[in-house]
């Protein structure tokens, strides 16, 4: 009779049977009843674990009892093999007390040899269940890996906003520091502190792009330049039995991209190849030009390291979510990678042998480098004695705004929120200039400046907007002239705004 139910397809059987006899009956026996199937027997766990591993069974039927050979055994072999293949016992001496005893040991069913009847529908209700579980268990686990993605992205989205506040003062106070002192040498420090400052605000910036799933601005990047970095970040993490070396084929290597996301791709495979050669080895980073039969120009980056290598097993997995060698790996690192780079139009590819090492290689589409244009830097006016009231919630920038501002010649005066600033405004004079931070939590800058234009205030203000938020202009009072600086804050920059602002 056949079968009804949903399709299996050609399925794989093999048969843990001693007797060729028997096995040649259930075959037929499969086959009249409409199932498609193809077969293999085996009588030793040897041939069994061998089977396993080439023929890779849809289902195992076992018998209970043979010379030398247990189905017990054969079960324990099947379920360490994989443990959600089903499992059948088919044999003329199982008795109650047996049948039980192996469904608590992991069987699927018992069927009676000399009742087979049975076998075909049990053979599909198996396989039915065990795929639908198998399903059920991939979808739980790409549902708990989405949960832990989006958990993922709230956690970045947050470090992000924190880590931007930490790093104002990298951005600030380089401009103090060099306004107060001719020393060359501490103008360079002042210089290197404004750099780490800005790589590291648009590192922040990336992580909110990744959540986001929006990429950054491009520049153009000189890639002799960016093995200069590459050399100095890494020179300090090099075993003593390490040796690197970096090559770029022309000068004039030039990419479109995003910098720190460029260098961040860079040195995450540098850091996995280190890792990659515990005995030591040589690290290559190499970039050079190359042409396709389209006439696309590309910039070719190599990372190749000569460590351990990975095997095809490993290699299928490389950029999968969560997926590490390491014991105290994230398995986020290459991912983040991989979208880096396919983000900047180009691709990644991987070639590894075990004991033979790994090389990535980078493809991103080179063009025509721009002409430069360097802007006119104007001489920003200092102020003379103006009143500045600076309202900001966030305590290190209302300091360094404050000291900056006074260095320029400006009279301040300083709210930590938008209460304090209401209550000296009723008992001062009005300021000449307001500036305000729109992300306030206690009163936004609209409502604040709407409760100013209540009292009076006419003057302009400078609002301090997040880089990714835009406040609707209509929600300010129509009588108080609104600028817009953004963050992060550049001295030069908020010097001029000022300036322009009080000009009117």
């Amino acid at each position: 009779m056949p079968l009804t139910g949903p399709l299996l397809g050609h399925l794989r059987i093999l048969l843990v049977e001693d007797s060729p006899e028997d096995a040649e009956l259930m075959c037929e026996q499969m086959l009249d009843a409409g199932l498609e199937a193809s077969f293999e027997r085996v009588e030793t766990s040897a041939e069994l674990r061998e089977a396993l591993l080439r023929f890779a069974p849809d289902i195992v039927l076992s018998d209970l009892a043979m010379p030398g050979f247990s189905g017990n055994q054969a079960l324990e072999i099947v379920r360490g093999w994989h443990p959600d293949v089903p499992f059948i016992f088919v044999s003329g001496t199982i008795g109650e007390e047996n049948a039980v005893a192996a469904l608590h040991q992991g069987a699927n069913d018992y069927i009676i040899k000399h009742q087979p009847a049975r076998l075909p529908s049990a053979v599909a209700r198996a396989v039915r269940e065990s795929r639908g579980t198998i399903d059920r268990q991939r979808v739980e686990a790409e549902l708990m890996r989405a949960q832990r993605l989006e958990s993922l992205s709230l956690l970045a989205a947050g470090l992000s906003h924190d880590l931007r506040n930490i790093l104002q003062p990298l951005l600030i106070m380089p401009e103090l520091l060099k306004a107060r002192t001719d020393d060359p040498h501490l103008h360079h420090l002042a210089d290197v502190i404004a750099e780490c400052g800005r790589r590291g605000h648009e590192m922040a910036e990336s992580m909110l792009s990744f959540v986001r799933g929006s990429r950054n601005p491009s520049e153009r990047i000189q890639i002799a330049h960016l093995f200069e970095a590459m050399e100095l970040l890494l020179r300090s993490n090099l075993p003593p039995k390490v040796s690197l070396h970096l090559e770029v084929a022309e000068p004039t290597l030039a990419v479109d991209a995003n910098y720190t996301e460029l260098q961040q791709v860079l040195l995450n495979l540098a850091l996995n190849a280190i890792q990659a050669m515990p005995s030591g080895g040589r690290l290559s980073l190499r970039a050079f030009g190359e042409r396709d039969l389209q006439g696309q120009e590309w910039l070719h980056l190599s990372v190749a390291d000569e460590g351990v290598g990975m095997n095809a097993e490993v290699l299928s997995h490389l950029f999968n979510p969560f997926f590490t060698t390491k014991p105290n790996g994230t398995g986020l690192g290459l991912v983040s990678c991989k979208r880096i780079i396919e983000g900047a139009q180009g691709s990644i590819r991987v070639d590894s042998s075990p004991g033979v090492g790994t090389r990535f290689d980078l493809l991103l589409p080179m063009r025509a480098l721009p002409a430069e244009v360097v802007p006119l830097e104007l001489p920003v006016a200092a102020g003379t004695g103006q009143s500045i009231l600076v309202v900001d919630g966030e305590v290190t920038r209302l300091s360094l705004l404050g000291n900056a501002l006074s260095s320029q010649g400006y009279h301040l005066q300083l709210a930590s929120d938008g209460g304090a600033a209401l209550r000296w405004m009723q008992q001062e004079a009005m300021p000449a200039l307001v500036i305000a931070d729109a992300g306030a939590k206690l009163l936004s800058a609209s409502h604040l400046l709407g409760a100013m234009a209540a009292l009076g205030y006419r003057g302009p203000a400078l609002v301090l907007e997040e880089a990714d938020v835009t406040v609707s202009r209509t929600r300010f009072p129509a009588g108080i002239s609104v600028h817009v600086l953004r963050k992060p804050l550049e001295m030069q920059q908020v010097f001029r705004s000022v300036a322009e602002a009080l000009a009117g």
